[in-house]
């Protein structure tokens, strides 16, 4: 790839005069809300208008372009061969030029060839009509036409008039006075002049001269594309962006090279396509099968109705050929199982999920360029919409073009995640979870998608915008969705690293090796808080420190309320986790709360998990300079509590104190003690 050159250096070598020559300040008109929603409709309805009146101009450029990422790889190898831009690229389109001539000289030889011989196969298609015609299916066919053909004449009848009589029609005799009759008409022949030389000349070369002037346009673009790509490219990025030339500079090269690799390969597989439909039919004996592969690799460029109309013509031709069917029936199964293997096997193997389109915009571009350019906008129609949606990946202000026709995620699982919750739908929130599942492990599920999501929801909550009965079946759906996974393996199913993967939470210690205080049920309280997540929150830890072996036990809000501390019974416990989603206002609340659990029972160590909490209150609850602690410890996420509870198991498992056999404390106050590496 070029370099490109920076902004203002050959100003720069004059002095006195500025890198980048200021710009005139323009003042921007204050827009209306009409205004601004009509602007882009004005862009759009312009743009297409441009499109459809200028598309004897703009079909060859588009063509040029898409064959420019084609020829990009074969240019970039002769140059490394040290051989000049302008041989490189002369000799790039020389062999695309005479390819291309090749394959319409054979074309054109196959077509003439199967044109001799048409009138060969008239006997055996009559044969077959009649005998189509004695079938049962002919004789149902001419059962309906004639059914047909009664209902026409009944119509017919209805409306002619009932009765006309006929006029009398009574000759003349001939009288003495009768005139004598006409003369008849003399027919004249107007013999026109053979044309001459240039009429004749004139009369070859129309309908070939538009197609001509076509197909040099796009060579000439095409020539000049790849002798220029790398100043279109640093003009792209200009537009693009410039205000960040290496990331929009690396945007646009990836770019370039991901389109240039699909069009590659989506040439190599139809021409392997169309290689091995002719050598199939070569062996079933299809008159012309160069033609019929060709004409197969070709169709395989357009959108649904390629495959089938490159097996409709093949297949007639051996109905016409063969007296019997099963040449016809040899040609459907050659097409039956080659298409679909190269569609959903091979396609997916070299590059990937085909284009990167969703199925819904290959079918909207499929119309939307053949209603602007006609079969040329058929065939053109998946390369410019894939063209559309890699720069909409790359490029921010076209990003609407990767929503609307890209086939990723509209919303991320954090945000589907949510959207389901909230319309509380159990059945669609559990499929949510397995199709994530299948690449993360449980808790690296809870942790990186359900807490965000409910993160999302307690932020909704904290600006009221959640009803009692949004809340309600948030609540519903989340305990049904806890219940259905409890039963999972918490195993990773993907490797770290992939798209959409989750990083795994700590396994725990070897099972055995946990002491037995550790192992009862009840040996952790994982208390909730007062919000309407904490329940949730609390069933999940309870969960996940299940599954590692540790006796975990959910206690919910109520069961630690002022009314019912004195009756609440601590249990074997060894350790209470208080979880809380909060945001503003509830830390307050979660230090009474601690409070009263440290009056009900005094040895035992609490762990605060504030795992929302983006404000001041979390670092007060945990202590502060001229304040006193009041939990033990505090994490800020689903995975630190783990850890801690992890590390506090596995000290008394071991009889240490971790690093560090002191106390550490914050203010004078003790905390929980995390072996380093936990």
């Amino acid at each position: 790839m070029g370099t490109t050159t920076p902004v203002g250096v050959e100003s720069a070598a004059r002095p006195g005069t500025p890198l980048i020559p200021p710009r005139p300040t323009r003042v921007a008109a204050a827009e209306t809300p009409r205004a601004a929603t009509a602007s882009p409709i004005v862009v759009g309805a312009t743009i297409i208008a441009a499109l459809y009146f200028g598309r004897e101009i703009f079909i060859p450029i588009a063509i040029a372009l898409l064959m420019s990422f084609v020829l990009t790889p074969l240019v970039n190898s002769l140059r490394r061969l040290r051989l000049p831009r302008l041989v490189a690229v002369g000799v790039s389109v020389l062999l695309t030029v005479g390819i291309g001539a090749a394959l319409a000289t054979l074309i054109g030889i196959q077509a003439a060839d199967l044109a001799g011989d048409v009138p060969r196969y008239r006997a055996t298609i009559e044969r077959k009509i009649n005998g189509l015609r004695d079938s049962p299916v002919g004789h149902v066919t001419e059962y309906v036409a004639n059914i047909g053909r009664a209902l026409h004449g009944g119509a017919k009848e209805a409306g002619s008039p009932e009765a006309q009589p006929a006029a009398p029609q009574s000759a003349p005799s001939p009288g003495p006075e009768q005139a004598p009759a006409a003369p008849k008409p003399v027919l004249v022949e107007v013999a026109t002049s053979p044309p001459g030389s240039l009429e004749m000349l004139s009369t070859v070369l129309t309908p070939v001269m538009h197609p001509l002037a076509t197909v040099g346009i796009v060579f000439v673009v095409l020539l000049f594309v790849l002798m220029q790509r790398e100043d279109l490219r640093d003009r792209m990025i200009r537009l693009a962006g410039s205000s960040d030339l290496h990331r929009t500079t690396v945007a646009i090269d990836d770019a370039a090279k991901r389109l240039s690799r699909y069009f590659v390969v989506q040439l190599a597989l139809n021409a392997a396509f169309g290689i091995v439909i002719g050598i199939g039919l070569y062996l079933i004996g299809v008159p012309n099968p160069v033609l019929w592969a060709i004409f197969s690799a070709l169709m395989r460029f357009v959108p649904y109705l390629g495959a089938v109309l490159s097996a409709i013509l093949p297949m007639a031709l051996a109905a016409a050929v063969d007296p019997g069917w099963n040449m016809m029936i040899a040609v459907a199964i050659l097409f039956i199982v080659l298409e679909p293997l190269t569609g959903q096997v091979f396609e997916p193997i070299f590059y990937g999920q085909s284009t990167g389109l969703s199925p819904f915009a290959v079918l909207v571009s499929a119309l939307f360029w053949t209603w602007l350019w006609g079969p040329v906008g058929l065939i053109l129609s998946t390369p410019l919409t894939a063209c559309l949606v890699v720069l909409g990946r790359y490029v921010e202000h076209l990003e609407f073009l990767d929503v609307l026709f890209g086939d990723r995620p509209a919303l991320t699982p954090v945000q589907n995640f949510y959207q389901r919750i909230l319309a509380g739908d159990s059945e669609e929130v559990l499929g949510h979870a397995e199709l994530i599942l299948q690449q993360c492990s449980l808790s690296s599920y809870y942790d990186e998608v359900v807490l965000k999501g409910l993160e999302l929801a307690a932020r909704d909550a904290a600006r009221g915008v959640l009803t009692a009965q949004q809340k309600g079946a948030m609540r519903a759906a989340l305990a049904e969705l806890i219940a259905d996974l409890s039963d999972r393996s918490d195993a990773v199913g993907g490797a770290d690293g992939e798209e959409g993967a989750c990083s795994a939470l700590p396994m725990g210690p070897p099972p055995g090796s946990l002491d037995a205080a550790w192992t009862r049920e009840g040996a952790v309280l994982c208390v909730a808080g007062r919000g309407f997540l904490d329940e949730a929150a609390a069933a999940i830890l309870t969960q996940i420190l299940g599954k590692r072996g540790i006796g975990a036990r959910a206690v919910p809000f109520a069961d630690t309320a002022s009314v019912r501390i004195e009756r609440f019974g601590p249990g074997p416990a060894r350790m209470a986790c208080v979880i809380s989603l909060a945001l503003d206002g509830e830390p307050t609340h979660l230090r009474r709360l601690i409070w009263r659990l440290k009056g009900r029972m005094p040895d035992v160590p609490i762990l605060l998990g504030l795992w929302l909490a983006q404000d001041a209150g979390a670092i007060r609850l945990a202590g502060g300079p001229g304040r006193a602690t009041v939990a033990d410890e505090q994490v800020g996420s689903l995975r630190e509590a783990v850890e801690a509870v992890l590390a506090a198991a596995q000290k008394d498992a071991t009889g240490e104190a971790g690093t560090d056999t002191a106390p550490d404390t914050q203010d004078g106050a003790p905390r929980l003690s995390v072996p380093a590496g936990a």
